[in-house]
């Protein structure tokens, strides 16, 4: 029970030391409070917290013409993950992508946050828009 308690503890400061609180730094995370919060916890790991991603591993968020071109893919694919190749602003990346979310809500928010992160302007998307992609897992 204590290390799980420490586990937790130092995770907590680690997590809030590396990623800063993304609310106060970031104006997408202000207007997006759960997609942040969502992103945080599932995405920066591959993504970065800059949403760079990591070079022929994982694909940039941030200026991510892949992205931008269809959003409600985008919704799909945190609700069922991915294991298709994709090109994103020119480079070839095949590394799966677990799905990241349950629910289409979360889905909408994480996605809404980051088309709006780090100075990207890709505008929102409704729940309404994607309330019929099916979840498969």
């Amino acid at each position: 029970m204590k290390r799980t308690i420490t586990f937790s503890l130092i995770f907590t400061l680690i997590s809030t030391l590396s990623f800063g609180n993304m609310q106060g730094d970031d104006p997408a995370a202000a207007k997006f409070p759960n997609g942040a919060k969502i992103y945080t916890a599932k995405c920066v790991a591959c993504h970065q917290v800059t949403g760079l991603g990591i070079p022929n591993a994982f694909p940039p968020l941030k200026d991510s013409d892949y992205l931008f071109a269809d959003k409600k893919r985008a919704v799909e694919q945190v609700l069922n993950g991915s294991h298709e190749e994709m090109v994103v602003n020119g480079v070839t990346y095949n590394m799966p992508m677990p799905f990241q979310v349950d629910t289409h809500q979360d889905a909408v928010d994480v996605i809404n946050y980051i088309l709006n992160a780090w100075g990207n302007d890709g505008g929102t998307i409704t729940l309404e828009e994607v309330k019929d992609i099916k979840i498969v897992r």
